[in-house]
C-alpha cells in the first residue's frame, strides 16, 4: 500500500479498521452479537440484527488508536470495554475521555474538543485526528445524550504533506455547523457517513436518514462516500436502500462506494476504489 491509499475492514455498525502505511485505527468498536442488547441510556435498549465480521480477539495485535466519536453501546460496547488493552489511545470526546479515564481506566483516552487535533506516527506514516462539528440531536433531547464528535483523518507521510482526507461523520443530524467542514476541509477523498434514521421512542430521529446523508454528500462534495450504521439495530429505520435512492435523485450515485460487512476496499486519493469481499477472516 502507497502514500495515497487506505484499506478499510467495514466490520458492522460504525466499525471500521483503517490501516494506512504502517498505522491501523479502530473506529467506533462495536462487537456484540446478534441477539444481544446494546445499552444507550436512561433505560434504553436496542437488539442487534447482524454478526460483526470479525470479533475483537481477531483485530490485529499492533492497533494505534481508536477513535471513538460516543459514548453510546453501539458504539463503544462492553466487549470493547472488557477487551481493549487500557493503555491502548483512544482519540474520542471530552465527556467521553473523563469517563473512560475514570470509571473505565483507559488511562491514555484523550478528549478533542472540535478543530483540536492529535497526531499519531508510525515509522514513515502519519494520521492527524481532527475532532469535527457533530450533533446527536436538537432541543432539550441533545442534554440527554452523549456529545458526539466526526473526525477528519489526514493521511500522510511523516514527513510530508497529508495525501489523503477521510471524514467519518459519527452519529449527527444534517445541521447548518456541518458547513465548517466544507470551508476547513474542502479536499475529502472519502466521507464515511452513519446513517440509520436511529429513531427513539417518541419517534425522536437522532441519525441521519437516506435523505439527510444524501444532502450531506451535496454539501461536502467528497470524492467517495462509504455508508455505515444503518441495517444492525433495532432502532435503525432509514434503510440503505434510502441513501441509495436519495444519491440517485441528486446524480451523485457515482460516489458511493459498494461495502458490505465483512468486505475490504482500499481507497486512493484519486477517487479508485477497490474491494474484496465479504469474508469473515483475521483482519489485515
Amino acid at each position: 500500500m502507497d502514500d495515497d491509499s487506505a484499506e478499510i475492514l467495514f466490520i458492522g455498525n460504525a466499525t471500521l479498521l483503517i490501516r494506512y502505511g504502517e498505522l491501523t485505527l479502530l473506529t467506533d468498536p462495536n462487537f456484540l452479537h446478534q441477539g444481544q442488547h446494546a445499552h444507550l441510556g436512561y433505560g434504553l435498549l436496542s437488539r442487534r440484527l447482524t454478526e460483526p465480521a470479525v470479533d475483537l480477539e481477531d483485530l490485529p495485535p499492533d492497533l494505534d488508536a481508536v477513535v471513538l466519536s460516543h459514548l453510546h453501546g453501539d458504539h463503544w460496547d462492553r466487549t470493547a470495554r472488557r477487551g481493549l488493552d487500557r493503555g491502548l489511545p483512544i482519540l474520542t470526546t471530552p465527556h467521553a475521555s473523563r469517563v473512560l479515564q475514570g470509571a473505565q481506566g483507559f488511562r491514555r483516552a484523550m478528549g478533542l474538543r472540535t478543530w483540536e487535533s492529535h497526531t499519531l506516527v508510525r515509522g514513515q506514516s502519519r494520521v492527524r485526528v481532527t475532532a469535527v462539528p457533530g450533533r446527536h440531536a436538537f432541543g432539550p433531547l441533545e442534554k440527554l445524550l452523549p456529545p458526539v464528535m466526526g473526525s477528519v483523518l489526514e493521511c500522510g507521510p511523516a514527513t510530508g504533506p497529508a495525501r489523503l482526507r477521510i471524514y467519518l461523520s459519527g452519529d449527527t443530524l444534517l445541521f447548518e455547523g456541518l458547513r465548517e467542514i466544507k470551508a476547513r476541509c474542502p479536499d475529502l477523498n472519502l466521507a464515511v457517513l452513519h446513517l440509520g434514521g436511529t429513531t427513539l421512542p417518541g419517534g425522536k430521529v437522532v441519525t441521519m436518514d437516506g435523505g439527510q446523508g444524501a444532502e450531506l454528500v451535496r454539501l461536502l462534495r467528497p470524492r467517495l462516500t462509504l455508508p455505515v450504521h444503518y441495517d444492525d439495530y433495532t432502532v435503525f429505520k432509514s434503510p440503505l436502500d434510502d441513501f441509495v435512492s436519495a444519491l440517485e435523485a441528486r446524480g451523485l450515485e457515482d460516489r458511493l462506494v459498494d461495502c458490505p460487512r465483512g468486505a475490504r476496499v482500499t481507497v486512493g486519493a484519486a477517487a479508485e476504489v477497490s474491494k474484496v469481499g465479504p469474508v469473515r477472516a483475521p483482519a489485515l
